[in-house]
């Protein structure tokens, strides 16, 4: 059979990505009213580092979004001189010029239908960056962030409506982003079928599961020792940059930006995984969910152990409890995912093909392009590639779980 058509851009894809430039924009004003709260409450330190976290976060993404542009294809680039977008970056409104640059190419893709084919490829290409540095915003900012959020709420014992609203969001964006991250680079290859809705909530739920337990931790080891985590995070951090060099990333165009890229990456792995090289990921994983849930529960057992048999903060020990085997059923939900609803499995009832991770060779990927000859954006090509490798038969028994994201 024929591969399935790429994942068209349409009206609902336009809303969600409607909503998804209001949530960014809603992001920074509810850091902003918490950060106001902090000062006002008589906690300066604390509304001096809520703005830290965001302006390095927002630094970090304005300056990857330019070296992206700058390296860019012309066909690529937006439709403004190079003076006025690298004033816009150095403003910090890099990133938002994107988002409303893709708003206006999505209206046009469902509205308008002109050179419908080229523009849905074009769309393709703004989609996943803005996906990408959304996860690189969203994990430099918000997961900080919401360990800050849940410190300071477990230190004073109650919760203003400021920190409610920061912790939803912040739980939600953290979550959605890498459920984006992943659809959009799918939309990338012509070969693809889109994710259902029951894989999506899934693949929602499993990195919710995940993330959680790993932020409680971290804030209730900050609850015990306050500057403990400036010891801690650059220790894991540096591990993991490590871990992420060693794998010989080619992400950027420069080896500078490389070095920014991975360390971008490392900062994800701290709470969750992210793969960045070609070849099996399921050795790969197994390391690294082994390695942080070690690390996690160490840290939990820490403040148990330092805890008992205080009874102040008492009532945490059912929730501390609960963190290991919610992170052992976010590792379930994620192999139920590959196991009975990755789309490979429709492919495999439909007799087509698919990618999958074998051993490393990248010999059935169809990526989208423009009209202008061998024009492919390279990034997304190595993400692409990272992901999904190989290509390979219905007959071929490899087991989902080896393609583990």
């Amino acid at each position: 059979l024929p591969p399935p058509m790429a994942p068209r851009f349409g009206p609902l894809q336009l809303g969600l990505a409607a909503a998804g430039t209001a949530a960014a924009v809603l992001d920074v004003c509810v850091d902003g009213w918490v950060a106001a709260e902090y000062a006002w409450g008589g906690q300066p330190g604390l509304a001096a580092l809520v703005l830290a976290l965001l302006a390095i976060a927002s630094v970090a993404t304005q300056a990857c979004s330019w070296l992206w542009l700058r390296s860019d294809p012309p066909a690529l680039r937006p439709d403004l001189p190079q003076w006025l977008v690298a004033v816009l970056h150095l403003l910090q409104l890099g990133f938002l010029f994107r988002c409303l640059h893709a708003l206006r190419v999505g209206w046009k893709v469902c509205w308008e239908k002109a050179e419908e084919e080229e523009e849905q490829n074009r769309m393709a290409f703004l989609s996943h960056d803005i996906s990408m540095l959304r996860l690189f915003e969203t994990f430099l900012e918000n997961t900080p962030q919401l360990t800050l959020l849940l410190y300071v709420i477990l230190q004073t014992d109650k919760a203003e409506p400021s920190q409610g609203l920061g912790i939803c969001t912040a739980f939600l964006c953290v979550t959605w982003s890498l459920l984006d991250y992943h659809k959009s680079l799918r939309s990338f290859l012509q070969d693809k079928y889109e994710l259902s809705q029951h894989s999506s909530i899934v693949y929602f739920l499993w990195n919710l599961f995940l993330i959680c337990p790993r932020i409680l931790v971290v804030a209730l080891f900050a609850l015990l020792w306050p500057y403990s985590v400036a010891v801690h995070f650059p220790l894991v951090w540096l591990a993991m940059f490590l871990w992420v060099s060693l794998q010989g990333t080619d992400f950027m165009e420069s080896p500078g930006p490389e070095q920014l890229y991975r360390a971008m990456v490392a900062v994800i792995l701290y709470f969750s995984w992210f793969n960045v090289a070609q070849g099996r990921t399921l050795y790969r994983s197994i390391i690294y969910h082994g390695f942080i849930l070690v690390d996690s529960t160490l840290l939990a057992l820490s403040w148990l152990w330092c805890q008992y048999p205080s009874e102040e903060h008492s009532y945490l020990v059912p929730l501390v409890s609960a963190a290991l085997p919610c992170y052992l059923l976010g590792l379930a939900l994620r192999v139920a995912y590959y196991k009975w609803l990755h789309p490979n499995l429709q492919m495999q009832q439909e007799g087509s093909y698919d990618v999958v991770d074998a051993n490393g060779r990248t010999d059935g990927l169809e990526f989208r392009s423009l009209s202008v000859p061998d024009l492919v954006n390279r990034r997304m090509q190595w993400l692409a590639q990272a992901q999904f490798p190989i290509s390979r038969t219905v007959g071929q028994r490899f087991p989902n779980v080896a393609a583990a994201l």
